[in-house]
């Protein structure tokens, strides 16, 4: 039996859940007037331009295509896209915005975000960062999904030698999870500086196709201490070091069979989040369980 569909050519006519989705294509204050920037959404070429006056045009080919500037980047849609959902902090006036930098990663967009959500591999691939041996136990926590279909994983604690680039001592760090849409993950996590309050860090992921992303690091910071490209630096030092793990992983796009990829207690975002995608819908990415082929 042949695979019922094959994304890996960067069609996504047959999943309308990615086509009306919102995409993060560039920051904003980095799309020069009179520059129109080319790249790949879901495998079609799109361009983009702005007048440097908040006004954008987004195209592919002939055809105009929806276009908004949200939380420092502007974004675009194949397709007929909802609202985009919220993130409140952004608006408080005392918070640190920052683009930390868009790296292209040889991979699709839902492993960038599954691997985004995986404390496990802290202490391994983030040393003296994210994590050190031998605390490398991810304590149980909690995983579910709200009215508006996100999901959210609470009571995530982890110890971290350096949770942040303002971090001076190691620290059992609190996280939460939100997946508010397919490609996008955002975790809240506990503020060095101020202890009532959360640092915002979210991947915006744009599917350039089926397998290769263009992961947008966005950073949303009470940080009074460090300059701007020290926090870049940071989250792209942290970043990197997980995109070589990634463009290792087999296949590419992310198995949603529960039978593909055996999980464990800690993987409980991971499996919510596969979960979730089969349940939506997506194909674009990802190996559904009414495809055969595991290749990448």
């Amino acid at each position: 039996m042949n695979p019922t569909h094959d994304d890996s050519n960067g069609d996504p006519s047959s999943d309308p859940v990615a086509l009306d989705q919102w995409y993060a294509i560039v920051a904003a204050d980095e799309l020069r007037p009179g520059r129109p920037m080319a790249t790949r959404l879901l495998g079609r070429p799109i361009e983009l331009e702005g007048n440097g006056s908040g006004q954008y045009r987004a195209r592919a080919g002939a055809r105009s295509l929806p276009v908004t500037e949200s939380y420092g980047y502007v974004w675009t849609s194949l397709g007929e896209p909802a609202p985009l959902f919220e993130i409140p902090e952004f608006d408080e006036s005392d918070r640190r915005i920052l683009n930390a930098g868009t790296l292209q990663v040889a991979t699709s967009a839902p492993r960038c975000v599954e691997n985004f959500l995986d404390m496990g591999h802290f202490p391994y691939v983030h040393t003296d960062l994210l994590g050190a041996e031998p605390h490398t136990q991810v304590r149980d926590y909690q995983v579910d999904t709200d009215a508006n279909g996100e999901i959210w994983a609470t009571e995530c604690v982890f110890y971290q030698p350096k949770a942040a680039a303002n971090a001076t001592d190691g620290q059992l760090t609190e996280y939460t999870y939100r997946v508010p849409h397919p490609y996008v993950a955002i975790l809240y996590k506990s503020c060095a500086e101020d202890p009532a309050r959360n640092d915002v860090i979210a991947l915006f992921v744009q599917p350039v196709d089926g397998e290769t992303s263009r992961a947008h690091n966005f950073l949303c910071m009470v940080d009074s201490v460090n300059s701007a490209n020290g926090m870049r630096h940071f989250q792209q030092l942290i970043f990197g070091q997980d995109k070589s793990i990634l463009e290792n992983q087999l296949p590419k796009r992310l198995p949603l069979d529960p039978r593909a990829e055996t999980p464990i207690r800690a993987d409980k975002s991971s499996i919510a989040y596969r979960r979730h995608l089969t349940e939506i819908g997506i194909r674009y990415g990802v190996i559904r369980s009414d495809e055969t082929s595991l290749a990448g």
